[in-house]
């Protein structure tokens, strides 16, 4: 499984509308589409942290994909009240606010 986490900043009083949105989208077809197993969504003093699970080691190449999908740029838009750039100077694209995996353990490695 490969996972990804984004940081990035939001309102703590926004995670409601963030679930909501994220919800309505996990309905659809597209996180089986993007190999997507697991979603989870976590908010700290006006940060936000989107880890993502994936059916395999290559799951931006299904995102990449999806992107143009108008379900994935629909909720790319509906976000945009509430995420914001953790820094808006160097963010091009979602790969610009992932974080770095240094240390994994697990009781089933």
């Amino acid at each position: 499984m490969h996972s990804t986490l984004i940081v990035a900043r939001m309102d703590p009083g926004s995670a409601g509308d963030v679930a909501k949105l994220f919800g309505e989208f996990d309905s659809t077809d597209m996180p089986g589409r993007m190999g997507t197993r697991r979603r989870e969504l976590f908010t700290y003093r006006g940060l936000y942290f989107h880890l993502q699970d994936f059916d395999h080691e290559h799951g931006g190449e299904d995102i990449e994909a999806a992107k143009t999908d108008p379900q994935f740029v629909r909720i790319s838009a509906d976000l945009k009240p509430f995420i914001e750039a953790y820094d808006p100077a160097t963010w091009k694209s979602p790969a610009d606010a992932m974080a770095s995996r240094f240390y994994r353990w697990s009781a089933t490695s």
